[in-house]
């Protein structure tokens, strides 16, 4: 497979770390909270942080109809999305074989505006990315507050994994150096959940917050 493998989404650098497979590509994407999104306006460069779905190959973003990122996007200029799933700190005997066990993509792709039920339908997806039931159980977007916002969807064109696992690796020489070495796994988990104090605190949990209660 990598033989086909276009050259900018290549991974030079530690190639065995690498997959191009879609499956791992949507897994990283499905389970991030967040990406980044960068692209070029003139000669200047940026990156934006913001919340995304997925909806077959296509990643979808969404924002108000003001976003420079998404008046960019809705163009149908290049656009690269970057998400990163952190694992652990590994903790070497050197200071300089020290990393971090993560899983990572890249995606090259192009925007593409979403109108009526397909703009609807991507509003969902993302809501259910952040969580799952809670699109149901809400009010819905009114038309004002449809019509203010974009929603764009971003072909997965290219893209790269890139991830690593397992102990630190030392050189043979400082294996004998008694500094403690191995893995500070990270979690990130949800705290329980705190009910607006305004109005109406006394409405049951939903059942899809009870696995966070």
């Amino acid at each position: 497979m990598s033989s086909t493998i276009p050259d900018r989404s290549r991974l030079k650098r530690i190639p065995d770390r690498a997959s191009y497979e879609p499956a791992d590509v949507h897994a990283i994407l499905d389970e991030a909270p967040i990406c980044h999104v960068g692209f070029q306006v003139g000669s200047q460069p940026f990156v934006i942080p913001t919340i995304h779905a997925r909806m077959g190959n296509e990643v979808i973003l969404h924002g108000a109809k003001a976003s420079r990122l998404l008046k960019h996007a809705a163009t149908g200029a290049p656009l690269t999305i970057a998400v990163t799933l952190l694992d652990a700190l590994v903790l070497a005997r050197s200071v300089f074989h020290h990393s971090m066990n993560y899983r990572s993509a890249v995606i090259f792709g192009t925007g593409r505006l979403l109108e009526g039920d397909e703009k609807m339908e991507g509003m969902r997806a993302v809501s259910e990315h952040l969580l799952a039931g809670r699109w149901d159980d809400a009010r819905g977007p009114s038309k004002k507050e449809f019509n203010a916002t974009s929603v764009i969807a971003v072909s997965i064109d290219e893209a790269t994994c890139k991830s690593r696992s397992g102990p630190p690796g030392d050189e043979e020489e400082d294996y004998a150096l008694p500094v403690w070495a191995g893995l500070l796994p990270l979690q990130q988990v949800w705290g329980p959940p705190e009910a607006d104090p305004g109005r109406h605190a006394d409405v049951d949990l939903p059942d899809y917050l009870k696995d966070h209660a």
